[in-house]
């Protein structure tokens, strides 16, 4: 008679323990669960997160740079750029502009600083992106709704232009080949990584 109430005793234990790990287990799946939908981590979220800027390699005839472009902050100056891009608009044109710890500018077809596409764009400003060393710049004139074709990269952070001037990329391989471009230097083409 002991035996069988100590048997029925150890797997009335046995069944206990069992149920509680079915619950824990439960328990951790609800928890991963909560977790996941409270961080925003649904399938819409993770694809949005996927979606990756413009990347577009500059070849020089001093070595290849590759830039990374503002596509959903500066919508209408990198549309304006990627546009160019595809026209093979920068092919063969030069860097006219150099200066020492500031800028090398190119994209202007007259290679003198006065010419562009044919077409002006708005300044469009995002006060998040700043004037980093490697940022790429739209140039403009005085008329802030000036820029065209013309765009410059920092060799260094000037952070005067911040406000003033479209930030709408920055370089993300290169950066040495950059610091190498001098005045008359060419773009030999830009491309967009697909």
């Amino acid at each position: 008679m002991k035996k069988e109430i100590m048997l029925i005793l150890i797997i009335s234990i046995f069944a206990v323990l069992i149920t509680g790990c079915q619950n824990t287990l439960t328990e951790t799946k609800t928890t991963d669960n909560q977790i996941a939908k409270n961080s925003g981590n649904t399938p819409e979220k993770k694809q949005e997160a996927e979606k990756m800027n413009t990347i577009v390699t500059i070849e020089t005839n001093k070595g290849i740079f590759k830039a990374e472009l503002y596509d959903e902050k500066t919508p209408v100056t990198t549309k304006n750029f990627i546009e160019l891009v595809k026209e093979d608009f920068y092919n063969n044109l030069t860097w006219h502009r150099y200066v020492k710890n500031f800028v090398i500018q190119g994209g202007d077809p007259k290679g003198d600083g006065t010419g562009g596409s044919g077409k002006n764009i708005p300044l469009e400003v995002d006060k998040e992106l700043k004037h980093i060393k490697g940022a790429l710049g739209m140039a403009r004139s005085q008329d802030p709704n000036s820029a065209s074709s013309q765009f410059y990269v920092t060799l260094a952070e000037p952070p005067n232009l911040d406000g003033g001037y479209a930030v709408f990329g920055h370089v993300i391989e290169g950066m040495d080949i950059v610091m190498q471009l001098r005045e008359k230097d060419l773009i030999n083409k830009i491309t967009i990584d697909e």
